[in-house]
C-alpha cells in the first residue's frame, strides 16, 4: 500500500522578500520522511487571502495532508486562521477552549489578554487544537490542513505534538555511494540502473571539491534489504 502523501505551504510576505529563510520545509520533510508519509509539494504564498485559500483548497484535494506555517499570530497580517475558514466555508470565531489556554498563559506571566493576543483563539467550526507546549497558542486541524505557526521553535513543536496522531507508512529509507567521477561519465550506466531498479528512487548530487568533480549517488527505497542489494551492484558499476 503506497505511503500518506504531503504539501505544505509556507504562509508569508516575509519569505518571499529574502527577508526570512524558511527552515520549517527542511524540519518538516525529515520529520514525515521519517514517519512514512510523503512530501510531495511545497508552495509559498504570499499574505494575500486570495492566494492562501486558493492554495489550500488545491492543494487539499491533491494530497493526505497539508501542513501550513506561518499567520496566525496576533497582527493585522495574520490571517492564515481566517483564510482556511473562509477556503472551507466555515464559519470562525475564538473559541472557549483555545481563550482559557491564553488567558491561563498570560495570567501566569503577569500580562493583559488583550485583543490583539485574543485573535490568536480565533479557531474555525469543528476544528482540533494542535498543541503549543513553547508558547501556549494553539495551531489547529480542520479537515486535512494542518495549520501551524511560522517560528521554527514553535513549528516544530507542533509537529512534535501532532505528527504521532497520523497514520504514517514505511519510513523512506536512503543509501548514498560518493563517486569520484563527473555526471557525464556516470550518466550512461546510471541512467541503466535506474531503469533495472524502478522500485528505487535513484538521484545524482554533483560537487566540485579543489577542481576535481565528484557526484553522491543516493538511492531511496521503504525496503531496507533492496537498498543494500541495489547499493553491492552500483558499487560494482563503479568499481568501489
Amino acid at each position: 500500500m503506497p505511503n500518506p502523501t504531503a504539501a505544505m505551504l509556507v504562509i508569508g510576505d516575509e519569505i518571499l522578500s529574502g527577508r526570512t529563510r524558511d527552515a520549517n520545509m527542511h524540519y518538516l520533510a525529515g520529520q514525515l520522511t521519517e514517519a512514512g508519509i510523503d512530501l510531495k509539494e511545497v508552495r509559498v504564498v504570499s499574505d494575500d487571502p486570495d492566494a492562501i485559500m486558493g492554495a489550500v483548497q488545491a492543494l487539499s484535494v491533491s494530497y493526505t495532508h497539508v501542513f501550513t506555517s506561518g499567520g496566525i499570530g496576533p497582527t493585522h497580517d495574520d490571517i492564515t486562521a481566517d483564510c482556511i475558514a473562509a477556503a472551507f466555508d466555515t464559519p470562525i470565531d475564538i473559541r472557549d477552549d483555545a481563550r482559557a489556554l491564553l488567558q491561563a498563559h498570560y495570567d501566569r506571566s503577569g500580562q493583559e489578554l488583550n485583543a490583539a493576543r485574543l485573535r490568536m483563539a480565533r479557531i474555525p467550526d469543528g476544528a482540533t487544537l494542535i498543541d503549543n507546549p513553547v508558547s501556549t497558542a494553539p495551531g489547529f486541524t480542520l479537515r486535512n490542513v494542518h495549520v501551524m505557526a511560522g517560528v521554527p521553535s514553535v513549528f516544530q513543536a507542533m509537529v512534535a505534538s501532532m505528527l504521532p496522531t497520523l497514520t504514517g507508512g514505511a519510513p523512506l529509507l536512503s543509501r548514498t555511494l560518493r563517486v569520484i567521477r563527473g555526471e557525464g561519465d556516470i550518466a550512461g550506466p546510471l541512467g541503466d540502473f535506474a531503469a533495472a531498479h524502478a522500485a528505487l528512487s535513484v538521484g545524482s548530487y554533483p560537487f566540485i571539491k579543489e577542481g576535481v568533480y565528484g557526484a553522491n549517488i543516493v538511492v531511496r527505497g521503504s525496503d531496507a534489504a533492496q537498498l543494500d542489494v541495489a547499493m553491492q551492484e552500483l558499487s560494482a558499476i563503479f568499481d568501489m
